[in-house]
């Protein structure tokens, strides 16, 4: 038997039969994890398993699908190396808000980095715009311009208004789509007016620390109406890890900086120090944002694991 996982709980997960029917809770068998697989979850949400049925109507994963994709990050279990946060997705959205929360770009370019690195395509979706002052308007505008010039399609939108969210629909037919973000950004509410039937659950953020609660505890899948996809809601993270770079890779997952590195002097240029170097010359001359830089540099200089802990 083969199926859809569909939810995480933890400790169980929820797949979904190809041959329909009640989703089955299943649990892992016990020599999965000795396989090598170094993850808090090394099933996640959007992997195809094969099931091995019991008697009391529950079920085993005994095999996963071979992935075409996931994205993953540190995990903030140190006992462990990553948490994937989905698999199997046509692209995410990284729902991103310039104040209450505010999402920084380092997060971002973290976030973009490991989807690189893992093969995701990413849009950014910029919610809350109707809780914007004329400032951060500005400032959101400039954000996107610095993304979209890069290559990821950027929105501006009101989940809890709807604003902008028409082009937003148009994107989702037959897709599977990773919605990810901080605490706090919408991403339950923009699930609740794609979806009314998904009734998940919300809360304000806050006020003393202006960051989001956590309203979702466990990835979920999401069927979307008679399009034959799926929203996958995820727990909103702080931090967000990268995971198992090489250095000499890292200029790889940023595109513009990729892009330039061609023009380099030297083939294993660190783009820090050396002569000749393309890309500290487009900084210098503001080709390639100095933001953008600086969070490649602080993926080359990560070096305590547990940096990126969310905060407890």
């Amino acid at each position: 038997m083969r199926g859809l996982v569909i939810r995480n709980t933890g400790s169980w997960y929820q797949v979904l039969p190809d041959e329909g029917g009640p989703l089955i809770d299943c649990k892992i068998k016990g020599n999965f994890r000795l396989r090598g697989i170094r993850s808090t979850n090394p099933i996640a949400v959007g992997d195809r398993v094969e099931l091995l049925p019991t008697s009391e109507g529950t079920a085993f994963i005994t095999e996963i699908e071979e992935r075409k994709n996931y994205i993953v990050r540190r995990s903030t279990n140190l006992s462990k190396q990553s948490h994937i946060l989905a698999a199997n997705v046509d692209f995410c959205l990284l729902i991103v808000t310039v104040a209450r929360p505010a999402t920084s770009t380092t997060f971002i370019d973290r976030f973009l980095a490991s989807a690189e690195a893992y093969n995701v395509p990413v849009t950014l979706l910029f919610n809350k715009v109707d809780e914007l002052s004329s400032d951060e308007l500005h400032y959101q505008e400039a954000v996107m311009h610095l993304y979209s010039h890069i290559g990821y399609p950027s929105y501006a939108v009101s989940a809890l208004r709807g604003d902008g969210l028409e082009a937003l629909r148009e994107l989702l037919t037959g897709q599977t789509i990773l919605l990810a973000g901080h605490s706090g950004v919408g991403k339950s509410t923009l699930i609740n007016t794609l979806l009314p039937n998904a009734r998940q659950k919300t809360s304000a953020i806050s006020e003393s620390h202006l960051q989001g609660t956590h309203t979702t505890t466990f990835s979920e899948m999401f069927p979307i109406d008679t399009q034959g996809g799926y929203l996958i809601d995820t727990p909103g993270v702080r931090g967000f890890g990268t995971f198992d770079f090489k250095k000499e890779e890292v200029g790889h997952y940023f595109r513009e900086i990729f892009e330039t590195s061609h023009q380099c002097r030297f083939s294993d240029c660190s783009h820090r120090h050396e002569p000749g170097c393309a890309v500290c010359k487009a900084v210098e001359e503001h080709q390639i944002s100095e933001s953008r830089y600086a969070s490649y540099l602080s993926i080359l200089e990560d070096k305590d694991e547990g940096k990126y802990r969310e905060k407890q």
